[in-house]
């Protein structure tokens, strides 16, 4: 907890939680706690980027023969402070891949690390990119430590320590308060026909929507509405061919609430009107049509355990195959793989005979933002995504159901 305290306090504060997985720089001048770095921070899903080309080998020039540049950037035992600050500067100014800077400094009895510190010092206060400063030394260089500490900054003494807390903070959604605000404010939801459960029932989908963008889990362009004509115009903007879905009934395509590859403003005409007879229709969802491989996800509450978090394959296949595995929330990446992989059907996840996979990678990133969104509404005793369609490129949440006690 308090490094991820100390995470907090870098600018910009908690630059990419919710975000995209930000790519880092490392200075070092000790190969081997660098290497333990990079492991570090790859096995918590962020990237550490091959640094190549002219700018790469215009550094090198700078540093001291032998010095690595390709990332880590290892200016060696014998780099001077001087050294230190042009490597910084360069993943700065010149290597517009890199989003952060990690700086391994200790004490190899070589240079004076108060010159070191106080170069890292400065680079702290004028650079934009954030720089982790990793100073392992604490015993050895006890004093010089100190007096950085003494200027304002946080020292990160562990490598390894580091790069966990940051993969647990981009496991958290970016904004956790919008998502209990959500929940917090839900209008009460369907009875399910029993005159005590004001608070219990399924939350309308423009609520549903909601949460999962709050936790970050793309959705499909859609819009929700009983006047016709603004289902119409919505279409019209986000061009066809559409879908077409009865809200009210729970279960849609018992009650023939699902109408696919729509095409035309007429068919979408007539197929709102046949939707809204259906019983139990309050109005129309009408989303951009997409295709790819259909995923599901789903959760369960159960008392004394928490979430239990579902995955397999999607659409017709949960039912009929059965194919899911399981884990408890809140889920690690590892966590998240290892139910993925145990699928009978992860070879159409992966791809089969001349058939593209998934990406894999963000239908894992979607389980994990999932479990994390739970942990914060324990209200949401039932939710599934079914289909989330995927592509070698992206998985997008296509219909979602979410039940609630409140």
């Amino acid at each position: 907890m308090t490094t991820v305290g100390c995470i907090f306090s870098l600018k910009p504060t908690n630059p990419w939680a919710g975000g995209k997985l930000p790519s880092f720089a490392i200075v070092t001048h000790a190969g081997g706690p660098g290497v333990m770095l990079t492991d570090a921070l790859s096995k918590g899903g962020m990237s550490v980027p091959l640094l190549s080309g002219e700018v790469a080998e215009e550094l090198k020039t700078k540093l001291l023969p032998g010095s690595a540049v390709s990332n880590p950037i290892d200016v060696l035992a014998t780099g001077t402070p001087e050294h230190l600050g042009i490597a910084i500067d360069y993943c700065e100014n010149r290597f517009d891949n890199i989003d952060a800077i990690m700086v391994i400094f200790g004490s190899p009895g070589l240079v004076r690390l108060y010159d070191a510190y106080e170069v890292l010092h400065k680079k702290i206060l004028e650079c934009k990119k954030p720089i982790f400063p990793i100073l392992p030394s604490v015993n050895t260089a006890g004093p010089e430590v100190q007096e950085f500490l003494n200027k304002g900054h946080v020292n990160f003494a562990d490598e390894v320590t580091v790069a966990t807390a940051l993969t647990q903070v981009m496991k958290t959604p970016a904004d956790v308060p919008k998502i209990r605000r959500i929940i917090e404010n839900l209008p009460p939801a369907p009875s399910e026909g029993r005159e005590d459960a004001k608070d219990v029932g399924y939350v309308e989908p423009s609520i549903v929507h909601e949460l999962l963008s709050a936790a970050g889990i793309p959705t499909v362009p859609e819009f929700v509405s009983a006047d016709k004509e603004a289902v119409l115009s919505f279409a019209d903007q986000c061009g066809y061919p559409v879908v077409a879905k009865v809200v009210g009934p729970v279960h849609k395509s018992d009650v023939g609430g699902v109408a696919l590859n729509i095409r035309s403003r007429e068919v979408l005409s007539a197929e709102y009107d046949r939707l809204m007879k259906i019983h139990d229709a309050t109005s129309v969802m009408v989303q951009k049509m997409i295709k790819g491989t259909e995923l599901f996800i789903g959760a369960k509450y159960e008392n004394r355990f928490g979430h239990v978090v579902l995955c397999g394959l999607g659409g017709i296949f949960v039912e009929v195959l059965k194919d899911v595995s399981s884990g408890l929330a809140p889920l690690s990446y590892e966590e998240t793989y290892s139910m993925i992989h145990s699928l009978r059907g992860y070879k159409i996840i992966k791809g089969t005979r001349g058939m593209k996979g998934v990406n894999e990678r963000k239908f894992a990133e979607i389980i994990v933002r999932l479990s994390t969104l739970l942990r914060f509404a324990t209200e949401i005793k039932e939710m599934d995504i079914n289909p989330l369609l995927a592509d070698e490129n992206d998985v997008i949440a296509v219909d979602a159901r979410i039940r609630v006690e409140k």
